[in-house]
């Protein structure tokens, strides 16, 4: 049942071993998606997790959401509305904060499962405040500068974990724009791992099995 009590609405599965603190995988969808989209991986992820999927701000008619707008010019170029993706980010990090008071979550723990918009996100939640998140995973997303903080490079970022993978027949996000990541984040002396699949903009089901064990490596 989505829970309202928060500053984003989110469906959560409680984990079934419960210690003191548990960590925490947040899920973020796409754009013209909602908060029952990635749910939909919960059952076959760790009993140790909270897992909350989050819904996005903005509707996108008849039944999504979006973490921002994308417009079209009048060449049909489409462009992020960057302003409402860093409002995005930071009420996404505010919510994170809100659920570790909520829960009792391990706050050294909290991963990221990004989609589409939601992984392009969860990059620039990491970067921004690389003291907030553990792992990422940024599942047929790119990498957007200018959603990241300021002077982001001068942060220490040497904690973060990520996993970004796409598809090679992308027919939404081109897989040039993922294929930058690696070389972005080995600048950064992030460790990561990037990995394609034969699959459109979705998640084949072996992508699944590999970001799955990297959630679960420790």
């Amino acid at each position: 049942m989505l829970d309202t009590s928060l500053s984003i609405p989110y469906l959560i599965q409680e984990p079934k071993i419960k210690e003191e603190n548990n960590p925490l995988i947040l899920l973020l969808h796409g754009y013209g998606s909602n908060e029952e989209d990635l749910f939909s991986f919960a059952s076959e992820l760790s009993d140790e997790y909270y897992i909350v999927s989050a819904r996005a701000p903005y509707p996108v008619p008849p039944y999504g959401y979006a973490w921002y707008a994308i417009h079209f010019d009048a060449e049909a170029n489409k462009f992020s509305d960057d302003s409402q993706a860093i409002e995005s980010r930071d009420l996404i990090v505010r919510f994170i904060d809100e659920l570790i008071q909520k829960y009792p979550i391990d706050n050294q723990k909290v991963n990221l499962v990004g989609f589409s918009q939601g992984a392009i996100l969860s990059y620039a939640i990491a970067l921004s405040y690389p003291n907030k998140v553990n792992k990422v995973v940024a599942l047929s997303g790119y990498f957007n500068e200018n959603i990241i903080v300021p002077n982001y490079k001068d942060s220490n970022l040497n904690n973060l974990q990520l996993f970004a993978s796409h598809g090679t027949v992308d027919q939404v996000i081109p897989i040039d724009w993922a294929r930058r990541t690696p070389t972005i984040l080995k600048s950064l002396n992030i460790d990561h791992q990037y990995k394609e699949y034969p699959v459109g903009h979705g998640v084949h089901p072996l992508n699944f099995k590999d970001f799955k064990d990297f959630l679960e490596q420790e």
